[in-house]
């Protein structure tokens, strides 16, 4: 079994920069807007905190040394941190895949799935370390 490194202080501290202003967007919002709506609040809330980001960033997937363009991450935190923004009654296996693909392309280990519509922000975030 292979033995990862620790996460790198840097991306632990951009982790916690997003879910804090994730909590606060939830504390605010709640549930029950479309996806749009809190990542949109939720790039404001980061713009107010001075946390960089960049927004619907496109990645390429290498394969055999070409590399196919096509997919958006929702954010991605200080360079470090994947971000991928739900609505969803639930999480399913297909949307940790997503996040998974794409720290898988980009070589960055460190993501979070952020699900908002659920009562309480805490069962609606899911840590992924590849």
């Amino acid at each position: 079994m292979a033995r990862y490194e620790p996460i790198p202080p840097e991306a632990e501290r951009w982790g916690k920069a997003l879910l804090d202003a994730a909590y606060e967007v939830h504390s605010l919002l709640g549930p029950g807007f479309v996806e749009r709506i809190y990542e949109e609040a939720l790039c404001y809330e980061l713009t107010l905190r001075h946390v960089p980001f960049e927004r619907q960033k496109v990645i390429a997937v290498p394969y055999k040394g070409y590399w196919i363009e096509g997919q958006r991450l929702d954010l991605l935190v200080g360079g470090l941190v994947i971000a991928e923004i739900k609505a969803v009654d639930e999480i399913h296996p297909i949307h940790q895949a997503q996040l998974m693909s794409y720290l898988k392309a980009t070589g960055l280990r460190l993501g979070f799935l952020i699900n908002f519509n659920v009562v309480h922000l805490k069962d609606g975030i899911r840590r992924i370390v590849m």
